[in-house]
């Protein structure tokens, strides 16, 4: 079990991790969302025991997660850290780089595990290609095969996939997380990126100026979001009340998704649309109402400027 407690931590007299508290069970994947500068990669690097503490405790299987005060090689044995500089061997290659730490006893067993790996993150066909040669994409996935060539109980990555392409990310995001969940490999993830949650995610722990704002499940977090900062992180969101839609629901707020307003022949709430932005199969629609900007998802363009009548459908 990874065990967290009230755990806090400043840069000179600034704080920036203020009582952070959780515990996971071997094999869940937790996300880390929040802002630019909320505190989630210095949280990654406390997990990893690359600061000490101010206060509070971490740890694994039992053990204390010591900080450098406290040992000479920073991090912990079983865990293993992506930071987004990747910590690649520029001039060895992408197979070199993956097998550097595995036993060369068995050199057909570790090319084996090597071969896995970079199949694994989309990669063998660079084995032999020298890093610097490659994208940040590409050294990305080489660099996510390399942590895992030890076979940790724990991973901790920061911002995995920001630079890998849009059209291989999502398959990259699937074959990762099965692969976690296959081996039971616990995993701490921090991401701005709502697609690395809802549908990999075991638990999310949104961060706001260091501090928890919401840890739970993250569908139930999605659905019922405490504040719009929280609901906001999965995008366009409108706080309106839940009296325009239904007359009888007294001073009641609710935050609302673009998905959810629809149009109808009818409705106590209007909006005049100002863009349309194509999106595919849908456009999304900006439009202006009496409460703010708000966003709605249709199957046609609108004309600008036309009032639309608006229904809620809260349905997921």
């Amino acid at each position: 079990m990874f065990q967290v407690q009230q755990l806090s931590f400043s840069y000179g007299d600034r704080p920036i991790i203020r009582d952070i508290t959780f515990s996971l069970e071997q094999g869940v994947h937790l996300a880390l969302m929040g802002e630019s500068g909320c505190g989630k990669s210095t949280l990654l690097k406390l997990l990893y025991g690359l600061h000490d503490p101010a206060q509070g405790s971490i740890s694994y299987d039992g053990q204390p997660v010591l900080g450098p005060s406290f040992q000479l090689i920073p991090g912990h044995p079983q865990m293993k850290y992506l930071a987004q500089d990747f910590g690649l061997m520029p001039y060895a290659t992408v197979a070199e780089n993956v097998g550097h730490f595995l036993s060369n006893t068995n050199k057909a067993a570790k090319g084996q595990r090597v071969e896995e790996l970079l199949s694994l993150t989309g990669m063998l066909d660079f084995a032999q290609v020298k890093p610097y040669t490659l994208s940040g994409g590409q050294q990305q996935r080489v660099a996510l095969s390399r942590i895992l060539a030890l076979e940790p109980h724990v991973v901790l990555l920061d911002e995995p996939f920001s630079q890998v392409d849009a059209f291989r990310a999502d398959e990259l995001r699937r074959n990762l997380f099965d692969y976690f969940k296959k081996e039971s490999i616990t995993c701490i993830t921090a991401t701005h990126d709502s697609r690395d949650v809802l549908a990999f995610a075991d638990l999310l722990l949104v961060m706001k100026d260091g501090q928890s704002a919401a840890f739970d499940s993250p569908q139930s977090i999605y659905r019922h979001p405490p504040e719009r900062y929280v609901a906001s992180l999965f995008g366009d969101v409108a706080r309106l009340p839940l009296s325009v839609f239904d007359a009888t629901a007294g001073t009641q707020e609710v935050f609302v998704y673009p998905h959810q307003l629809k149009v109808a022949p009818s409705s106590g709430f209007n909006a005049t649309v100002k863009k349309a932005y194509y999106e595919g199969g849908h456009y999304r629609i900006e439009a202006l109402s009496p409460y703010g900007k708000v966003y709605f998802l249709h199957t046609a363009t609108l004309p600008v400027n036309s009032l639309v009548p608006l229904r809620l459908d809260r349905g997921f």
